[in-house]
């Protein structure tokens, strides 16, 4: 990192490199990991994900030996999208269900990922699930979720979150941290706790039909196991080894 102060540019690089803590070339994890071969793999990729994804949300809750409660958030993907232009932008969200139809997520339809989808509906996922050395990665397109699917999910979520829905204008400029509690203690009052939270219009679900499903297995010497099932034309689908 370069920063110039008065015309001149101070080199920042060194801070790293003193200290083998914050160095980035120095951060190394050694996989030891089983391997993840073609023959243990279900046929469709929804199913085998639901193997990992069992697999991790015992490691979140500390289940197992080899995830000791380290994962945080199973079902935190990162979701990349593209604009109209073509510029990228990625965040993590919640998966909050998965289907053979695909993952669904929720947010603000005004939001700058769901204007990205209205324009581009191409998506790229990924799980990071770094504590047991395995990721997820996802291709595919997105689709709105019927209202009364969004609807029932709305009703499942805490008060305090069906309120922030509203309170929200997600990926707008606010002046500060009070205007949005200010909006958020308003509505607070207009519906108190016990009293049913309408569901805001601008707000619902996202399916990802996939058209690629990575599994990404971490091995010894950076030798890692990567098979992606695609989507062929007739609804099935193939497997394929990439190399790592």
């Amino acid at each position: 990192m370069c920063i110039r102060q008065d015309d001149r540019v101070t080199d920042r690089d060194a801070t790293a490199s003193d200290d083998p803590i914050l160095d980035p070339a120095a951060m190394r994890k050694h996989y030891r990991a089983e391997g993840l071969e073609e023959h243990d793999l279900a046929a469709h990729p929804m199913d085998q994900f639901t193997r990992w994804f069992e697999q991790a949300a015992r490691a979140a809750a500390g289940g197992t030996p080899s995830g000791g409660g380290m994962i945080y958030e199973p079902n935190a993907m990162v979701v990349a999208t593209a604009d109209a232009e073509g510029r990228p932008s990625s965040r993590t969200v919640l998966m909050k269900q998965y289907d053979t139809r695909g993952f669904v997520f929720y947010t603000n339809y005004d939001s700058r990922k769901a204007q990205d989808l209205a324009t581009n509906p191409y998506v790229s996922l990924v799980f990071p699930w770094h504590a047991i050395a395995r990721q997820v990665v996802v291709t595919g397109t997105a689709r709105r979720t019927g209202r009364d699917e969004t609807a029932a999910y709305f009703r499942t979520r805490p008060h305090g979150s069906q309120l922030g829905a509203w309170a929200s204008t997600q990926s707008t400029v606010i002046y500060s941290r009070a205007e949005l509690d200010a909006s958020y203690a308003e509505l607070s009052a207009r519906y108190p706790e016990g009293e049913q939270v309408p569901v805001p219009p601008h707000w619902g679900g996202f399916r990802i039909a996939p058209q690629t499903v990575e599994f990404w297995q971490g091995r010894q010497n950076r030798l890692h196991d990567r098979l992606r099932y695609v989507a062929d034309p007739d609804g099935t689908w193939h497997v394929e080894r990439l190399s790592p």
